[in-house]
């Protein structure tokens, strides 16, 4: 099925599409305010983690609903589907791989929903202060 926008429209909304979301934004803001010291889609990372805390090893990823298939409200675009299908499964699969790695290697991994953010941001933000506090404490042992 052909594009429905020109080649020079399709290019212009893809540039238009920010590496680091308003979710992520909100989430990182919260945290920062509340005294949590972390890095933000740390390169040298596998998987260029969302939030980081080397020090601790503990990555936070903030998976959007459409991006990474949420059970609850992922879904295929209904043009190029056979290309969306790929993409996405492909996107999962990689999420798979990511936290293979990191559970392997000893580090504390905490994936959030786009949705629960926008359902209740403060009690993701609670959730993700009593993760990182916990990885600390394991790390001090």
């Amino acid at each position: 099925m052909t594009d429905v926008m020109s080649k020079e429209q399709r290019r212009k909304n893809m540039q238009a599409i920010k590496s680091i979301s308003k979710l992520e934004e909100k989430v990182s803001r919260e945290l920062w305010k509340r005294g949590v010291r972390f890095r933000k889609n740390t390169k040298t990372l596998y998987g260029k983690p969302d939030l980081s805390i080397k020090k601790y090893k503990v990555v936070i990823f903030i998976d959007s609903c459409f991006w990474h298939c949420c059970p609850l409200h992922g879904n295929v675009p209904k043009t190029n589907i056979e290309f969306w299908e790929k993409k996405l499964t492909r996107n999962k699969a990689r999420d798979e791989e990511v936290n293979r790695y990191y559970i392997e290697n000893g580090w504390y991994i905490k994936r959030v929903w786009e949705h629960t953010i926008k359902t209740n941001l403060d009690k993701v933000v609670d959730d993700i202060v009593e993760f990182i506090n916990n990885a600390k404490g394991n790390s001090n042992n």
